[in-house]
């Protein structure tokens, strides 16, 4: 201590005396001579030693600076600004950074032993990582730059080609997955190798060479590996591969555009061929269902293994769209799932479990472009559950045009939740009738009327059939009961869309009840008159029309189990002059027996063909009403623009045909509603 007072002591006189560039000079001949002392122990250290000699020799030189600059502390504040010297700690490490590190014999040996021990940890072999930290950190200490030029750039360009190299052989020896892996495990292991002895600076860099080197260069190799590559991966469901790809990829430009395009074109094709496949259409339920079971797998993957992310739903859902609408029945078939899951797929399911299958349902009705002809269908298949009785749940029901209703607007279900208001009217109806006429029916037919809203309703004109005398008396004191209550209304009975229990005795007395629609009540009840009828004969009688009278007769004579009625000549086709008897001999385990009637579960193509002119005759006057809106807004509009315009207004319902459009602009033209320009006939003028 007595020492380092009298050295404090003389250092201070000496520049307090004027020799401050004397005592500074001397410093640094003093240094320079020690440190080349040092330098020469440093060199001549062999192997493993070099590096701890060297680290060795700079914590003690440290420490000497330290006490140096504590002697030299009054000239350090007074005499090196004034002179513009070096300060002494700054000065000691630039001596030693040119003296020892510098040096000819040590500098390129520091540089290829610190870079040979990270080949080393790097094939698996245990460092010293406390060494290596702390001759890194003395890089750091003597300038960034120092850092820089004597060891990273030289580390990020041997990384390079390690990198390059190792990538090389693992794409040509791994499947997609194990490369993944192992890229996986590089990054962290750099990572973990900068949280250890690198400076914080390094990383981003040494994580740019192994994602350039391992990912961004293979990319499109590794999406396209065979039996191992994205496709596979989502065929066989491999989340861990398909999270570890997407948060591969995610960290190099256009890589996760790679991942979405292969996904979509997987999608697209895959959807496709379920579309355009004759045996899948057979069936429209098991059709929809698959539509609903690839959707869910591929949901699961974007949630488990995409993090959510809404340019992969994005995707998803713009190739359901796709090809879902290369298919014109899907808005049908659709529909037709819907109505079996409400009629029986449904029963006995939680409330829970009903929300998220009508959800799924209203996934799919997103995608379409005809959203018009689900309507269409689903006021049909609706009519049939309601008047049937055989809907699964009316909350279910509502719960459905709820949704449809928030998706499309109270328009697009006006109509249908009218068809809920007629069911309940006509029971309060039906009501009121037994309660004023109940006595006098007697033992007449118990009658069940469902009074239906023209508009309302999917009802189509057809033909009034001969109802059983027993039936017309009720009918028409239903008739004078409803028309007495509500004046300057009509009522046209619908006999097709009806239904009726019937009270059967069959040969030795057995006795059953019958389920059946309202034709094939009225044929079954000309047999309690008649023993043989042909076809022919029971048109006459009924008037029902032959396609409809030849369902059921079909139902009636030829269906396992329901035969009340026999045929001659058997054969599944019905012929005008083929007879028909009652069937004495029916047997059922059943009391009652339900006699459907055979008719399809999807429409043919010629009653398709009919539905979708029935559509495209309703959309006229709503691409009318559309044009009129905009034209009316706009005063004047370029033919094109009117073109877009109207195809934005409309596409929430359906997409217009734009020579449709223009056609429909032609009537408007002719009706005085628009009028050409006389200088630019692709412009038009609305007329107020």
């Amino acid at each position: 201590m007595q020492v380092t007072l009298g050295c404090l002591r003389n250092a201070y006189n000496m520049v307090l005396q004027k020799f401050g560039e004397k005592l500074y000079s001397g410093l640094v001949t003093t240094m320079t001579s020690h440190l080349r002392q040092i330098s020469q122990s440093i060199e001549s250290a062999q192997g493993e030693i070099f590096l701890e000699e060297l680290n060795r020799k700079w914590v003690e030189h440290n420490k000497a600076l330290l006490m140096i600059r504590d002697i030299l502390m009054y000239m350090d504040r007074t005499f090196v600004p004034s002179s513009r010297k070096t300060p002494v700690h700054e000065l000691g490490l630039n001596l030693w950074r040119d003296v020892v590190i510098h040096s000819n014999k040590t500098q390129s040996r520091l540089l290829d032993t610190l870079i040979d021990l990270v080949l080393k940890e790097r094939n698996g072999e245990v460092i010293n990582r406390g060494l290596m930290r702390n001759l890194i950190k003395m890089l750091m200490d003597l300038g960034l730059s120092v850092y820089q030029n004597d060891f990273e750039k030289h580390f990020i360009e041997v990384s390079k080609d390690f990198y390059c190299c190792e990538s090389q052989k693992f794409i040509e020896s791994c499947n997609c997955g194990d490369y993944l892996k192992k890229a996986e495990r590089r990054l962290n292991e750099e990572m973990e190798r900068v949280s250890h002895y690198l400076d914080p600076s390094s990383e981003s860099k040494i994580i740019k060479v192994v994602e350039t080197e391992m990912i961004e260069n293979h990319m499109h190799t590794l999406v396209h590996m065979e039996n191992s590559g994205l496709v596979s991966m989502f065929v066989d469901d491999k989340y861990e591969d398909l999270e570890r790809i997407y948060n591969l990829f995610r960290r190099v430009p256009s890589g996760l555009t790679i991942v979405k395009d292969v996904m979509t074109s997987f999608i697209r094709d895959t959807g496709k061929q379920l579309i355009m496949d004759p045996e899948r259409l057979k069936d429209p339920v098991d059709f929809v269902q698959r539509l609903l079971d690839l959707k869910d797998k591929y949901d699961k993957a974007i949630t488990l293994a995409f993090n959510n992310d809404k340019t992969f739903q994005n995707a998803l859902n713009s190739a359901f769209e796709y090809f879902i609408n290369l298919n014109a029945r899907s808005p049908e078939f659709i529909s037709l799932f819907v109505d079996d899951k409400l009629r029986r797929g449904l029963k006995g399911v939680g409330e829970e479990d009903v929300e998220i299958v009508l959800d799924k349902v209203m996934m799919l009705f997103r995608y379409l472009q005809e959203k018009d002809m689900f309507e269409k269908y689903y006021k049909q298949h609706l009519a049939k559950r309601l008047l049937s009785g055989k809907t699964v749940s009316d909350e279910a029901e509502r719960s459905l045009i709820v949704k449809l209703k928030t998706e499309c607007g109270y328009q697009f279900t006006s109509k249908l939740e009218g068809m809920f208001t007629d069911m309940k009217t006509s029971y309060d109806m039906m009501q009121g009738f037994l309660a004023c006429h109940g006595a006098e029916l007697g033992d007449s037919p118990t009658l069940s009327v469902q009074v239906l809203t023209t508009g309302s309703w999917p009802t189509q004109s057809s033909p009034q059939c001969n109802l059983p005398s027993e039936i017309l008396g009720v009918c028409e004191k239903f008739r004078s009961y409803y028309l007495g209550a509500h004046s300057g209304r009509r009522l046209s009975w619908q006999a097709n869309m009806g239904n009726a229990d019937l009270k059967a005795t069959f040969g030795k007395g057995q006795k059953h009840e019958l389920n059946v629609s309202t034709y094939q009540m009225c044929v079954l009840m000309l047999f309690n008159n008649a023993d043989r009828l042909s076809c022919k004969e029971i048109e006459q009688a009924t008037a029902i029309p032959m396609p409809d009278l030849k369902r059921c007769l079909q139902s009636l004579a030829l269906v396992k189990g329901k035969n009340v009625l026999r045929k001659e000549p058997m054969s599944k086709d019905i012929a005008e002059d083929d007879a028909f008897f009652f069937n004495d001999k029916f047997t059922s385990k059943l009391f009652k027996v339900k006699i459907g009637t055979v008719v399809a579960q999807r429409e043919s193509e010629p009653e398709n063909i009919e539905t979708r002119q029935r559509v495209e005759e309703d959309r006229k006057p709503q691409i009318e009403a559309a044009i009129v809106r905009v034209m009316k807004s706009r005063k004047i509009l370029e033919h094109n623009n009117i073109i877009a315009e109207v195809t934005k207004q409309l596409q929430a319902r359906f997409l217009p045909n734009p020579v449709v459009i223009k056609k429909r602009i032609e009537s408007l033209i002719e009706r005085e509603f628009l009028e050409r320009d006389k200088v630019d006939r692709k412009m038009y003028r609305y007329l107020a």
